[in-house]
């Protein structure tokens, strides 16, 4: 038999439990095997193999499960105290592998338990029967004396001899933490965490519950919706993600609300993810509730700032978790992924206070000085200051038509490679599935896709609306969808013409009326970028269509530059010259008919526009696209009403 199969069980017993989010939402819970390995001298030693600090269990595999030396964690149980530096300290010397997954910080309550295999779960039925003034006579009740009740103590060297203590009962029952079993074999230890909570589930069922009203959800209409977001978004004043969750519209609905979220995370491990408490607005109205809920936070704040650990300061007076009455929750993140993520503990945690008030009629939070405790635990704070810098523009979201090809893709792979959240907007579908593939094999965040005509006003109407609905708001757009129009004035025909005038100017005039309408209702700027071009300045024989709308795009950008300055939002353009990669604007025989003005082959045609800028140098969309992400981002918070050739240098387009 493989010294590795306690190993082997546990990831495969975590993965199950790790499945079921009633049992553990993400990162949470705490799950051990004990066995013995063959160290590097040959030595037959007894190991304990813990989850690692933040794994998650649904997903963890073999590394993220360290391995320490039993007899060094077994002799710091003949101290009487450990501080949790000092603690940490020496369970990481105990590392069979001192470079491998920071061990979870209850290594010692599974090293002190001296049964093979270990299960901590944070299951919303054994929190709904502690989290209540009488929560060690309801664990006795739904249990039965076989299970030790502790009540609420932060996770430590203190917690961790207190349950060690306990290795004569079946399990322990957590206050706020959960549920711990043991078994020398993996799969009746798996099956003692079901049974625990089964029967905690007939006994919550047991109690006659108040009588219920049936709730209806009705979904709020996407502009009341997205004019919530806006305003929520430009309440909080930061660039992040908002994502709309609604499991919970419900509970969000219930009249006694406030009661469920005073009653706190059901699990005092949420808190470190979703912040102690929720906040709580109205559809109408989001300021008045984040207002209350900053002052709150402050009051409580610098009620227990003499707790702060030196040298930390507060993390800020915002909630990461709002309920809003028929829409549900609405989380921020950095990203979806994140707000998925706190929405699914969110969902479990008011869960738990709204059955715990449906069943025994008030809920119990953890006193003000603990929560502060674990708020601000140097153990996770510690964590937090060493995460690395977020990108450039995380949580920043933008707009790009023309999205599919050439210039336009450039520019959405480079602000996806910073960060940002974008939409792809183009008419072209093969183009767009084309370059969200390029963003997967980047790994760059999910976009989102419009495919639609964005010279049609309804189209530029959903592009805007359903990127404010999909990432929760929009902090500006880079507007480049257009197309070549050849041909000398004589011979250009009105429906060319106008085909022109529609793709490469009125869908820039329509995106920049939505997209400056929202931003207005957001209230904390946002900047635009046209990508026009350097016929707009320097105009060639044969491309008057194409040269006049570049032109009167520029025009466009000066007067909502004027109009938007008051508001703090920027427009700028780029000019751009001769831009040949992955670009469609030279097709249709646009190549052709410049060559021919210019007296050179087809193919030759690059190396002509190289030629002829100061600095000999063909232009890519890569070099575009860093001008307009400078343009973008607070680099040029002071720029609005500016042209950036990005044309090699071409004397006649000098901006002037």
């Amino acid at each position: 038999m493989s010294q590795y199969k306690p190993l082997e069980e546990l990831v495969a017993r975590s993965q199950k439990l790790g499945a079921d989010q009633s049992l553990v939402v993400f990162g949470g819970g705490n799950t051990s095997s004990k066995g013995e390995i063959t160290d590097h001298l040959g030595r037959l030693k007894a190991v304990l193999w813990v989850k690692g600090s933040g794994a998650d269990m649904q997903h963890a595999i073999a590394k993220d499960y360290p391995a320490l030396y039993l007899d060094e964690l077994h002799e710091l149980a003949k101290f009487d105290d450990l501080d949790d530096d000092t603690m940490v300290d020496y369970v990481t010397r105990a590392l069979v592998d001192p470079a491998s997954r920071r061990p979870s910080i209850e290594t010692l309550l599974h090293a002190f338990l001296p049964a093979k295999h270990i299960d901590h779960v944070h299951a919303d039925a054994i929190c709904a029967l502690t989290n209540h003034p009488k929560g060690e006579k309801a664990v006795k009740d739904a249990l039965g004396d076989g299970f030790a009740y502790v009540d609420w103590k932060r996770p430590g060297f203190e917690l961790s001899k207190i349950v060690g203590a306990l290795k004569d009962h079946e399990g322990v029952v957590l206050a706020h933490h959960g549920l711990v079993v043991w078994d020398e074999d993996s799969d009746r230890c798996y099956q003692k965490n079901l049974v625990a909570i089964e029967k905690s589930e007939k006994y919550l069922d047991s109690f006659a519950k108040r009588p219920e009203s049936k709730f209806v959800h009705q979904e709020v209409p996407l502009n009341e919706l997205n004019q919530l977001l806006l305003k929520l978004r430009g309440t909080l004043g930061k660039k992040q993600i908002l994502r709309v969750d609604n499991r919970l519209a419900e509970i969000a609905s219930r009249k006694d609300l406030s009661q469920v979220l005073s009653a706190g995370v059901s699990s005092a491990d949420h808190m470190l993810r979703i912040r102690p408490k929720s906040a709580q607005v109205t559809l109408s109205d989001p300021k008045s509730g984040i207002e209350k809920y900053r002052e709150e936070y402050a009051s409580y704040f610098d009620a227990n700032k003499n707790l702060l650990p030196q040298g930390y300061s507060s993390h800020g007076n915002d909630p990461k978790v709002v309920l809003v009455p028929s829409v549900g929750a609405i989380t921020t993140g950095a990203n979806l992924t994140e707000g998925e993520m706190l929405a699914d503990i969110a969902t479990h945690t008011h869960e738990v206070a709204a059955r715990v008030i449906d069943v025994f009629g008030e809920g119990r939070s953890l006193p003000d000085s603990e929560i502060f405790g674990f708020d601000y635990w140097p153990m996770e704070l510690f964590k937090l200051k060493n995460r690395p810098s977020p990108a450039k523009f995380t949580g920043h979201i933008y707009v790009v038509t023309g999205a599919g090809s050439g210039i336009g893709r450039g520019i959405s792979l480079e602000l996806a490679r910073l960060g940002a959240c974008v939409t792809l907007a183009d008419l072209d579908e093969k183009g767009l599935k084309e370059v969200e593939a390029e963003f997967r094999s980047n790994k760059y965040l999910d976009p989102l896709l419009i495919v639609g005509d964005q010279s049609d006003e309804a189209t530029v109407a959903r592009t805007v609306a359903e990127t404010i609905s999909h990432f929760g708001g929009i902090d500006g757009a880079v507007i480049n969808a257009g197309i070549g129009v050849s041909d000398k004035l004589e011979e250009l025909t009105v429906d060319k013409w106008r085909k022109g005038l529609e793709v490469n100017l009125s869908s820039a005039f329509l995106m920049t009326k939505e997209v400056m309408g929202a931003l207005k209702t957001q209230g904390f700027g946002g900047s635009v970028v046209y990508v026009a071009s350097k016929n707009a300045f320097a105009p060639g024989a044969g491309f008057g269509g194409y040269s006049v709308t570049k032109a009167g795009m520029l025009q466009l950008m000066r007067i909502a530059a004027l109009e938007g300055g008051g508001d703090g939002i920027r427009f700028n353009a780029v000019n751009p010259d001769a831009v040949f990669d992955n670009s469609k604007l030279w097709a249709g025989g646009i190549r052709e008919q410049r060559a021919a003005a210019h007296g050179v082959k087809p193919e030759d045609l690059e190396d002509f526009y190289a030629s002829r800028n100061l600095l000999k140098a063909r232009v890519r969309s890569v070099d575009v696209a860093n001008s307009v992400a400078f343009l973008l981002s607070d680099e040029s918070s002071r720029t609005t009403g500016a042209v950036i050739a990005v044309d090699g240098g071409v004397a006649a387009a000098f901006p002037r």
